[in-house]
């Protein structure tokens, strides 16, 4: 089993002794989400930590967007639920780059891809990814790529 995955369990097992129902549920939801992509195609496997990091991110950004949705139905106890479990799934990330870093490896993306034009966002998005790793969000990225690819 992966480190990240143990812990996983290990915070689950914690967190139904304390009764933390939000966290054991979240967790729970969180190991199945892992479970699922595990035994998903041809042969059951074990996925490695950047793997299950990639997918702590997309259960991050569902909640994040459930959020938005509930709110915008004016649903506030079921928006803020959702933003509860993405902060305990957060906990479980490497920490945010912040604007400064993130523009920082954009720019040696820019520079290393030779891009111009929005034509070379996707060599830039290709070359910087692997710097980010789960650092941060796949919108902020495409959003600080596309400011300074029609920056010029």
């Amino acid at each position: 089993m992966t480190t990240l995955k143990a812990t996983l369990h290990d915070d689950l097992t914690t967190a139904i002794k304390a009764r933390d129902q939000l966290r054991s549920a979240t967790l729970r939801l969180t190991l199945s989400a892992i479970g699922y992509e595990e035994t998903a195609g041809d042969a059951a496997r074990e996925l490695s930590d950047d793997e299950v990091l990639k997918i702590i991110t997309r259960e991050v950004k569902k909640r994040r967007d459930a959020a938005e949705a509930f709110e915008k139905a004016g649903r506030a106890d079921s928006a803020d639920r959702e933003r509860a479990e993405a902060e305990v799934l957060t906990a479980y990330l490497p920490a945010q780059l912040s604007d400064d870093e993130l523009r920082t490896l954009v720019t040696e993306a820019v520079t290393e891809s030779g891009a111009s034009g929005m034509a070379g966002m996707g060599a830039v998005m290709k070359a910087v990814q692997p710097k980010i790793a789960g650092r941060a969000e796949g919108s902020r990225v495409a959003a600080e790529v596309k400011r300074q690819l029609s920056a010029g």
